[in-house]
């Protein structure tokens, strides 16, 4: 449906290189990246603000590059709103309604029809200076949905917003997604992008790093920069040796099912695949390793403990294991990880 080919922009003190993806009819598609890594440039390239130094864009087949912004028939809602602050909510929906010449009844049941949809009906007659973050987000939203796009684009739609304002959006998205309305949405929040993408691409640098669906690039990620942008903190340089043993940063040898050989990487396992105990385990782990605790951080899903064994191995663990092996900084233990639970990325 949406078709990203080859596009380059060299634009003040920034370059996207070369970017290309496409966006299927009816995907939820986040373009994931750090602050200033193209995100937005590219959005407003595909919504015709800023014109590619070279490549092609295509909705449904058709070559939009050169077209004009109102030719395009896609919608673009800014992180900043940028609603009418002089007119009223009603006002600010019904604004480009006004240049399709239909009637004022045609008009005001469109406003109605919409503001019940976003769950704004309320505010129609207020004025966008007494509204929240979250309250101009959706009216920005529906003024964008009254031109009827096929494809919307959003610009960090929940950057600005508390956690209730945003729970409440997301629901509001997935709702207007399914739909049938195309969504390319840019974030620089992984969890936001697990949480509302069927498709996920990564930007880093004005390039696309990785593309997928959030399965693939989440629990796969093919570089360090993808592994630590995602959450994963156990990624290491990896030797294997055998069809069993690899070397870790050249410096720790651990045990592998990867099936692979005599070769070079990265190996990653997960945070939550690592135990930690006060005592060497005597089970089908395999890889046990002792070290010693150098940092303790508490996280919304556990404690985040990490251990200094020759490499430094990140474990997330409930605060009652904490408790129960009377952890610190500088406590002795060992850690313990499957070599089943071990992925590995060839170079």
């Amino acid at each position: 449906m949406l078709e990203i080919k080859n596009i380059s922009k060299q634009y003040k003190n920034f370059t996207l290189d070369n970017i290309s993806f496409s966006v299927n009819k009816r995907d939820y598609f986040v373009l994931l990246g750090k602050s200033g890594a193209g995100k937005s440039l590219i959005l407003e390239i595909i919504a015709g603000l800023i014109t590619p130094d070279k490549g092609e864009i295509f909705l449904n087949k058709k070559n939009i590059t050169n077209k004009k912004i109102q030719k395009r028939n896609i919608g673009l809602v800014f992180q900043d709103h940028a609603v009418f602050p002089h007119l009223t909510v009603k006002d600010n929906i019904g604004y480009a309604l006004k240049t399709k010449k239909l009637t004022k009844k045609t008009i005001n049941e469109k406003i109605d029809e919409l503001a019940e949809k976003i769950s704004i009906s309320h505010l129609l007659e207020r004025q966008p200076g007494t509204l929240s973050g979250g309250e101009l987000q959706r009216v920005a939203l529906a003024r964008t949905l009254a031109l009827e796009p096929v494809c919307l684009l959003l610009d960090e739609p929940l950057a600005s917003l508390d956690v209730q304002l945003r729970d409440g959006l997301r629901s509001l998205l997935r709702k207007i997604n399914n739909e049938g309305i195309t969504i390319v949405h840019v974030t620089h929040d992984f969890e936001e992008a697990m949480a509302l993408a069927n498709k996920v691409g990564i930007i880093h640098n004005g390039k696309i790093v990785q593309e997928g669906t959030p399965k693939e690039v989440f629990h796969n990620p093919k570089s360090k920069f993808v592994a630590h942008f995602t959450g994963v903190k156990n990624f290491y340089n990896a030797i294997i040796k055998t069809e069993k043993k690899v070397i870790l940063e050249n410096k720790v040898v651990i045990t592998h099912l990867t099936g692979h050989t005599q070769t070079s990487g990265f190996v990653m396992f997960r945070s939550e695949d690592v135990i930690i105990s006060k005592n060497k385990t005597d089970t089908s782990m395999c890889n046990n390793l002792q070290g010693v605790v150098i940092s303790m951080i508490p996280t919304k899903h556990g404690v985040e403990v990490l251990v200094d064994a020759g490499i430094k191995i990140s474990a997330l663990i409930t605060q009652t294991s904490v408790d129960k092996f009377n952890l610190s900084e500088n406590s002795n233990v060992w850690v313990g990880f499957k070599a089943s639970a071990i992925k590995f990325v060839e170079v």
